[in-house]
């Protein structure tokens, strides 16, 4: 009797890890899309009002218009865009975001490896080639964990909690989940989507913190 009931428990913990991993897939991205966003607007804005020239406004209005197109036409649109300094590294995130795979990857080695753009924009990329997930498992810990000391760190730290799911161990991964659900400076999106984790894993909720 115990051996049905055995091969149940496993069928339907596979079921949940499916699961999750779909919800991630499906929505991991969301939240970095949206830092790359807000960080790409709040550089954009203060690198238009220092510079107060053409240049600049030109770029902002190629973006909203390129980024208003889809497939190859947005990606012709974004790779025709005159750009410099930061504006590169905008350039180089919204290139690669809705592209073929390939595209995608040379776009982020670029940006990851290029010394000059600001470090929140390499590590953005570094984030976002973690998350295709067509790296070996340990260079993508490694890349995470180089960045896990930055601004950006939190993400890193949720980044890294899917790879304990993904290699089956559950227990520290609810504990990494837990620990990022408890802490103060983690945003409600995040914290949303280590709650769901939490569940999906068969761990127990643990109460956040009111500051």
């Amino acid at each position: 009797m115990s051996n049905p009931d055995s091969f149940i428990d496993e069928v339907t913990e596979e079921v949940r890890r499916d699961r999750l991993y779909a919800f991630m897939r499906k929505y991991g991205w969301i939240a970095i899309l949206a830092v790359v966003l807000i960080v790409g607007a709040a550089s954009w804005y203060e690198y238009s009002k220092v510079q107060h020239d053409a240049r600049a406004a030109a770029f902002g209005a190629g973006l909203a218009e390129a980024v208003d197109q889809t497939g190859t036409a947005r990606a012709d649109a974004i790779s025709a865009l005159s750009a410099t300094g930061t504006q590169s590294a905008i350039k180089d995130l919204f290139l690669a975001d809705g592209l073929d795979q390939a595209t995608t990857i040379a776009a982020l080695d670029k940006l990851a490896n290029d010394s000059t753009q600001p470090q929140i924009y390499r590590d953005l990329a570094v984030l976002r080639r973690v998350m295709l997930a067509d790296m070996p498992l340990a260079d993508r810990r490694s890349a995470l964990e180089g960045i896990s000391g930055r601004s950006l760190g939190i993400l890193a730290r949720e980044q890294l909690a899917y790879l304990l799911i993904e290699e089956g161990k559950k227990d520290e991964a609810i504990a990494a989940l837990t620990a990022l659900v408890q802490e103060q400076a983690a945003p409600g999106g995040l914290v949303a989507r280590a709650r769901q984790a939490i569940i999906s894993l068969g761990g127990t909720l643990p109460e956040t913190n009111a500051g």
